[in-house]
């Protein structure tokens, strides 16, 4: 798909090596800090002690960035999030690596309910000059933030994935924060902004108690000097004082960081909840541009006054956005027998449909109802799904090869699978592997067929589904949309589905609706089938399906939909 432009990002072009540099002192511990069993130290520090934060008049609201972060010292803070199936609740495990010995320890049954993060990790007090409470809130913390180094021996890259998954339907995640590294708190442009007016705070952010209990840290709050200026179309900055000034919880609304010498404009803001591309930092297949990453403060402060900036991963850091290009094809299309060894294969499944609405045809096609949705197909492995395709001169398709591999890596075999087609329609806008899903609307029954449609995909890591399975891939390529499925005058292209990535196609593209207009109210099932004409060599053929129910109801010209909760999966 052809995503549009992003600018003004909280983004940096610096150095390879930048890190978020901060002092760590050594604390006497607090009375109220258990004894910690082994593992790692973990602290809460922040960047700087004041921070400058924007507000713009024409769409209020403060992204409250404090530069706070979480550091692990003598190991890795890691934690395998899991659930068994739909029917079953969420489990977080912390991992404890002591030597060459691992061992678990559970959190608290209920603690975490959803694979977005650490709920209410921590405390934000901000208070006016005047000594009064204008904002009291409790934030998640997703281990895997935008991060970076303390300290110059720590490991050059963190083996730990980028963002926290908001799928409703995820499975299984990785949360870490490497040893020696520090990970945002905040959770970027995916928290709410806060109204705050323009002026002076004093903001205060401390871990909560029960996180203090559970991992055997310090009470130690951080105390931020905070300064909201506020930010006209030109790009005037204005401060007044903060007294008698009240906090109220905000929308999504758009934020950015002017550059020096430029005009200000505020950043795009996130993608519509109900996209099925946000909150979340791996956007699937859609017309909305992604919300920005959460840079690391260090970072953002480095990359003031840059006029052009470039988002993405260095030595000693990342950024938080789970961006990564697309694989590069083979030279040439394959020659020789093709032939299919006996080697790991992908195994794709399909999760159930979400992000379920109705709509109407609008202008361009009045008096028609549509039940609207979003798929994904992901791929439970051991192994990657690659898809070559190579374009004849002149020729509108190209040919579709399947690659395998040994374990080693080395190529073993290929087949043919098909052919790559260009999609021209707004929001795609790039090659899509043939018959890769099929859509259908079954009775109630679950046997007949009432509506049915396939659609070709642009093969791409847009969602971490469950990366506790073998060789799941915890930095994927393939992620940029904008690269990920070429352009229109490719002549070759590499599609790769990684182990424990799935990809979303939204409700709002072309080909992600059934047309409902005629049919009678009642229950019927959305069915999501992968590789559909079994062209696809995979593990296992049996789980490519996933049903979703619904209810119609409703009247021509105002239908409406009751998604009843799958499981105890209770998201539409």
């Amino acid at each position: 798909m052809t995503r549009p432009h992003q600018t003004r990002l909280w983004r940096a072009s610096i150095a390879a090596a930048a890190a978020i540099t901060v002092t760590v002192g050594a604390v006497a511990a607090s009375p109220e800090t258990k004894k910690a069993e082994p593992g790692p130290k973990l602290s809460l520090i922040a960047a700087s002690t004041s921070v400058t934060l924007d507000s713009w008049k024409d769409n209020p609201g403060v992204y409250l960035d404090l530069g706070t972060y979480l550091t692990a010292e003598n190991g890795p803070l890691e934690l395998k999030v899991t659930r068994k199936s739909y029917k079953d609740p969420v489990v977080a495990e912390q991992i404890l690596k002591e030597g060459n010995r691992t061992r678990t320890k559970t959190l608290p049954a209920g603690l975490v309910k959803d694979f977005s993060g650490l709920p209410g990790f921590v405390q934000v007090t901000v208070k006016d000059t005047a000594g009064r409470t204008v904002l009291d809130k409790a934030e998640s913390f997703c281990p895997n933030n935008a991060s970076g180094r303390v300290r110059p021996d720590a490991p050059a890259r963190s083996a730990y994935p980028q963002s926290c998954p908001t799928n409703p339907f995820t499975l299984g995640s990785v949360w870490g924060v490497e040893n020696g590294w520090a990970a945002n708190t905040y959770a970027g442009y995916y928290s709410a902004p806060v109204a705050l007016a323009p002026g002076n705070y004093t903001a205060k952010v401390s871990v909560t108690k029960r996180y203090r209990d559970l991992f055997g840290m310090e009470d130690k709050p951080q105390t931020i000097k905070l300064t909201v200026r506020e930010r006209g179309e030109e790009g005037g900055v204005g401060v007044t004082s903060a007294a008698g000034h009240g906090a109220r919880a905000g929308g999504h609304g758009a934020h950015g960081a002017g550059h020096s010498g430029h005009g200000a404009q505020p950043a795009p803001a996130p993608a519509a909840p109900t996209s099925g591309a946000g909150p979340s930092y791996n956007i699937g297949h859609g017309p909305y541009a992604p919300a920005p990453p959460a840079l690391p403060w260090a970072l953002k402060k480095a990359g003031a006054g840059l006029r052009s900036a470039v988002v993405g991963d260095g030595v000693g850091r990342t950024d938080g956005s789970r961006r990564a290009p697309a694989a590069q094809p083979n030279a040439k299309r394959p020659t020789g027998r093709a032939t299919v060894p006996d080697v790991p294969m992908p195994d794709l499944r399909s999760l159930p449909a979400y992000g379920i609405t109705i709509s109407d045809g609008g202008a361009d096609v009045p008096g028609k109802d549509y039940l609207a949705f979003s798929a994904n197909v992901w791929n439970a492995g051991p192994a990657q799904l690659v898809v070559d395709g190579f374009r004849a001169p002149g020729k509108e398709l190209m040919d579709a090869y399947q690659y395998f591999y040994a374990p080693d890596g080395k190529q073993v075999g290929y087949t043919p699978t098909g052919t790559m087609e260009w999609d021209p329609r707004p929001g795609h806008e790039h090659w899509h592997f043939t018959d890769f899903a099929s859509y259908r609307l079954l009775k109630a029954d679950q046997k007949e067929t009432v509506r049915s449609g396939k659609e070709a995909f642009c093969l791409a890591n847009t969602d971490a589904v469950d990366y506790t399975v073998k060789n799941a891939n915890w930095h994927p390529g393939s992620t940029d949309l904008s690269t990920a499925c070429g352009q229109e005058n490719s002549i070759s292209v590499r599609e790769v589905l990684d182990v424990g990535s799935g990809d979303t196609y939204t409700q709002d593209l072309p080909g992600q609706s059934f047309d409902i207009t005629g049919l009678a109210n009642g229950t019927y099932y959305i069915q999501v089938l992968a590789n559909p004409e079994k062209r696809l060599k995979e593990t296992d053929l049996t789980n490519n399906s996933a049903l979703r129910k619904v209810v119609l109801g409703g009247k021509p010209g105002a239908r409406t939909v009751t998604v009843p909760p799958h499981d105890l999966v209770d998201a539409n």
